[in-house]
């Protein structure tokens, strides 16, 4: 969610960002000050160095009090948000000439030998990233019930699932056919395999499972599908008894 202004900033690997996995969040913060934001002297940033240190997260959040981020209750892939803003707008600031340059009209002129392509799709026309894009995906989950994610981007995917299996033209002619039957599964009577004190990882691991156990079924059905499609061919050759032989 966050490529583009990675890019903008020249960070060396704007894909690598990984919002699950903490040393990666880590190492981002520490590069934004390093090169970007720079507020700190060099001698200072020892504590956002230290990403393996338990209390890092006391030095992350003293830092966002001390570049004035005004969300500090907020959730952390907010306040990455903030920080990654921050220091595209510090960038402009440090390059105002440099970017003052970069007008429409020359952006224009520097294209005018290229090939002009007029989109008639107008999704193309969209800013993903606006506050309305996002509201009105939120709204569209809350609609169909589903969990919004911190990305809402990956709430589009969600969406984009369900309206595909569950609100496509055979199944809105036949609800009925969508429609879960027979007694539902009781999963918080199975193992989970591992043992926990805590209950709601407990049942959340057995759910993990179940999916995980109907994801290897269609596994099993595609596959299934692909030996009988290769049955069908090898097991009916034709034959050219002028030849005398059986083959294609």
């Amino acid at each position: 969610m966050f490529k583009r202004k990675l890019e903008a900033l020249k960070h060396h690997n704007p894909e690598s960002l990984n919002m699950n996995d903490e040393k990666s969040v880590r190492i981002l913060v520490l590069w934004l000050e390093d090169q970007k934001i720079r507020h700190y002297k060099i001698e200072d940033r020892e504590n956002l160095r230290q990403i393996t240190n338990p209390e890092w997260k006391l030095h992350f959040a003293k830092y966002l009090e001390d570049v004035g981020c005004p969300l500090k209750n907020a959730k952390l892939v907010e306040q990455l948000e903030w920080l990654i803003g921050y220091a595209v707008k510090l960038e402009y600031s440090d390059n105002v000439d440099k970017y003052k340059r970069i007008t429409a009209e020359n952006v224009k002129q520097n294209k005018s030998d290229a090939p002009k392509v007029i989109s008639s799709n107008p999704l193309d026309k969209l800013d993903f990233e606006s506050a309305d894009f996002k509201n009105g995906v939120n709204k569209l989950a809350e609609l169909l019930k589903i969990t919004s994610h911190p990305d809402h981007l990956v709430t589009l995917q969600a969406i984009s699932k369900v309206v595909t299996e569950r609100l496509n033209a055979e199944c809105l002619k036949n609800p009925s056919s969508i429609v879960p039957k027979g007694v539902p599964f009781p999963f918080r009577e199975t193992e989970s395999g591992f043992v926990t004190n805590d209950k709601v990882l407990a049942e959340a691991s057995k759910i993990l499972k179940l999916l995980f156990i109907q994801d290897l079924r269609q596994l099993q059905t595609q596959i299934n599908e692909c030996i009988v499609a290769v049955q069908k061919v090898t097991a009916n050759p034709k034959t050219d008894t002028k030849l005398g032989k059986v083959g294609f």
